[in-house]
């Protein structure tokens, strides 16, 4: 493992749960698509400009999760995570939306940076229709899809903070 990983994750295990690590307006952002088999992963460029599918992983437990989700932080110096916020059709919210802020509440917790929620609206019917494009096969649709759409979820993100 590079020093910089090591250093990264030296500081996420010694943040406590008051503590934030500094961010800025520029470095790498992770997004996820919280499912309730698998997570999609996404992360920007470093100026913040486009996002990228990065991997899908099986959700385990909570910890489990965090444990995964600190070490793609650290092997890719991430210093914003973006939650995908499921709204309901009329822009409310219900027992999914609630689920996806308590989780995100408790990540913030246990990574030490910032974690904000950010509407996943259509972000799996447009990776599905991405995907479809690009004549990927169903078969390896599945194992991409959470992925993709949390690069929807990410670039929408990133477009509106221009």
């Amino acid at each position: 493992m590079g020093r910089r990983i090591e250093r990264y994750i030296k500081l996420v295990n010694q943040a406590t749960t008051n503590e934030v690590i500094n961010e800025d307006t520029t470095g790498r952002i992770l997004c996820l698509d919280l499912g309730e088999k698998r997570i999609g992963v996404a992360i920007s460029d470093e100026t913040r400009t486009i996002a990228r599918s990065y991997q899908v992983f099986k959700r385990s437990s909570r910890a489990g999760d965090f444990e995964q989700i600190a070490h793609i932080i650290a092997e890719n110096c991430v210093n914003l995570v973006v939650v995908g916020l499921p709204t309901l059709a009329d822009g409310g919210e219900g027992d999914k939306a609630t689920w996806s802020r308590d989780y995100a509440s408790d990540l913030a917790s246990s990574i030490g940076i910032s974690v904000e929620l950010w509407d996943e609206s259509y972000s799996t019917v447009d990776a599905r229709t991405s995907l479809g494009s690009r004549g990927i096969p169903k078969r390896r649709k599945k194992d991409r899809i959470d992925a993709v759409a949390a690069a929807f979820i990410l670039q929408s993100y990133l477009d509106a903070q221009e």
